[in-house]
């Protein structure tokens, strides 16, 4: 008498159906939230380059706001100083993080008394949706097409 074991092959395609219906599910899902993740992170990254900005030019008087964003960074060890003021981690003070990039673009004028910061999703869509930018004011607006943030965009509450 002959006995079979292991599963059939009826039995192997069904759960890989049930598989493949569970993860059809979960990767949107897991890829909304990534995406809501980054533009979290590019919020709180535009509210510590404020700080960043604002620390400076108190620091500085003569200098006002700093020139470029690179300024306000620092490679470990960091000692502090116009040119490398040490108050923003080096990766952000470069310009990118979690999915977007940050652009400065300051006045020209010394002492600097303004400032424009813009946060843009690398991938509208897949790093990010929205377009966030801030200036020396500290309100951050955002753009729900993720490209064209201005002072005149929404609010973020």
């Amino acid at each position: 008498m002959r006995t079979n074991k292991g599963f059939s092959l009826i039995e192997l395609l069904l759960v890989v159906a049930v598989i493949l219906i569970i993860a059809a599910i979960a990767v949107p899902n897991f890829l909304r939230a990534r995406m809501r993740a980054n533009e979290t992170s590019a919020v709180a990254s535009l509210r510590v380059i404020n700080t960043a900005a604002i620390t400076y030019s108190i620091t500085y008087p003569d200098l006002g706001f700093p020139a470029q964003l690179t300024t306000l960074g620092g490679v470990n060890p960091c000692s502090s100083s116009s040119t490398q003021a040490c108050l923003i981690d080096d990766i952000l003070a470069q310009g990118s993080k979690a999915g977007y990039n940050f652009v400065w673009t300051g006045d020209t004028l010394i002492p600097s008394s303004g400032f424009t910061v813009t946060g843009t999703p690398q991938a509208v869509g897949a790093s990010g949706q929205n377009m966030y930018c801030s200036d020396q004011s500290g309100v951050i607006h955002y753009d729900p097409s993720g490209s064209g943030c201005t002072s005149t965009s929404l609010v973020l509450q």
